[in-house]
């Protein structure tokens, strides 16, 4: 069983999320994408962000229309900084016969080494690194040596193999110049953030009063 998780703070979700689970359920023929949202970011530690429940439910209702996508609340029930080491032990003992494929951006997996424990992070999962334009394979070669990963890259599959047996696959997908900040940024300033959510997300926003005036639909 080949599961994907894609896990963020997701405040809120919106197109660019969706569409990138969607896509590399389809490329490598995932059972499910599993989002998490993430309980307490240990990289925005200190900085505000809307609470938990919202979050949560907002990305469950974007999941809402798709066979291929689900929502786990799985680091609300923890105490402490939401570590993806410590989620990833937790679903490989819950889902032990699952082989799953951590997403994260290519920004995020150039920083990988300021994860907690991150070296341990590829004995539980495969890696799915969304590549973008502009970033230099050779460079992001360079990086996993520096970082002690020692892999084998087959550049026909675009895909390194770790000596763990896990594999770091690049995947381009749709490229939807999207994010959080942008999206509560309109909600301040009043205006439509229509066809960057779903509309069911949208909705939610304007009924919970989310991120400021909400004046727009």
């Amino acid at each position: 069983m080949k599961l994907g998780i894609l896990g963020g703070t997701f405040d809120p979700i919106h197109f660019g999320h969706l569409r990138t689970a969607e896509e590399i359920a389809q490329e490598l023929d995932l059972e499910k994408v599993y989002l998490i949202p993430s309980a307490s970011p240990p990289h925005k530690q200190g900085i505000p962000v809307t609470p938990f429940q919202n979050r949560l439910e907002m990305a469950e209702l974007g999941v809402q229309r798709s066979n291929l996508l689900d929502v786990l609340d799985i680091e609300s029930k923890r105490q402490g900084p939401s570590y993806s080491i410590e989620t990833l032990k937790e679903l490989s003992h819950t889902i032990s016969q699952a082989d799953f494929f951590f997403i994260v951006g290519m920004d995020a997996f150039l920083e990988i080494h300021t994860w907690k424990d991150y070296k341990d992070l590829f004995h539980y999962a495969n890696f799915v690194v969304i590549d973008r334009p502009g970033f230099c394979s050779g460079e992001v070669e360079k990086y996993v040596s520096q970082i002690g990963l020692h892999c084998e890259k087959n550049q026909k599959l675009n895909t390194c193999h770790v000596k763990s047996g896990k594999d770091i696959l690049f995947i381009r997908t749709t490229l939807m110049d999207i994010s959080s900040t942008q999206i509560r940024d309109l909600v301040k300033t009043g205006k439509s953030i229509r066809y960057l959510v779903p509309n069911a997300v949208n909705e939610y926003i304007i009924k919970k009063g989310l991120y400021g005036k909400n004046e727009r639909s």
